[in-house]
């Protein structure tokens, strides 16, 4: 991961280390995008919000999905708050940046002590 994609990943995390120390565990991913929606707008960092997104196969347009954050045209968010992260949850985040062709994500679970971080790279 490039310099710049370090820094942006870093001013995400930083974000999101703010939203859980000042919210903590317990509320619904919408509570968390909406206060995560606050910081990266102070930090300056464009973002989009339930990015719809198209998914191909074979050409054609079978469907769409709506990523948490899209943030810098260059991270996927993937807001999460429960009990244990699992496979799958990874294998969505690689779906998304597949389908964005985007390489890098992050996803994030607001329901751990402290703030569950785990980095999805996608080699295209």
């Amino acid at each position: 991961m490039g310099l710049a994609h370090e820094e942006l990943s870093s001013e995400i995390i930083g974000a999101a280390i703010a939203v859980h120390r000042e919210l903590g565990p317990g509320f619904l991913e919408s509570i968390y995008e909406n206060a995560m929606a606050i910081e990266l707008q102070r930090k300056g960092l464009s973002f989009t919000r339930q990015k719809e997104v198209v998914i191909c196969y074979d050409g054609f347009d079978v469907g769409r999905h709506r990523l948490d954050l899209f943030v810098e045209n260059t991270f996927v968010v993937e807001l999460k708050a429960i009990k244990n992260l699992e496979d799958i949850h990874f294998a969505v985040v690689r779906s998304y940046l597949k389908a964005m062709e985007r390489e890098h994500g992050l996803l994030l679970n607001f329901a751990k002590a402290p703030l569950e971080i785990k980095r999805v790279i996608l080699t295209i």
